[in-house]
């Protein structure tokens, strides 16, 4: 078995046992965990890249 087949194994099984709402809700918050910081990250890379250009 591949790590691939593994993986969607173990994601099938985890969809039996906790259901449609379960990946919504990490879902949610891992969109909420790195979306915010990775945004403003970018956000501050912009604001650099524009600072340098101005020189």
């Amino acid at each position: 078995m591949t790590v691939r087949e593994a993986g969607h194994k173990g994601g099938e099984k985890t969809a039996k046992t906790h259901g449609h709402e379960f990946y919504e809700e990490i879902g949610h918050k891992g969109g909420e965990a790195g979306g915010h910081k990775g945004g403003q990250r970018v956000k501050e890379l912009i604001e650099k890249g524009k600072e340098s250009e101005e020189k």
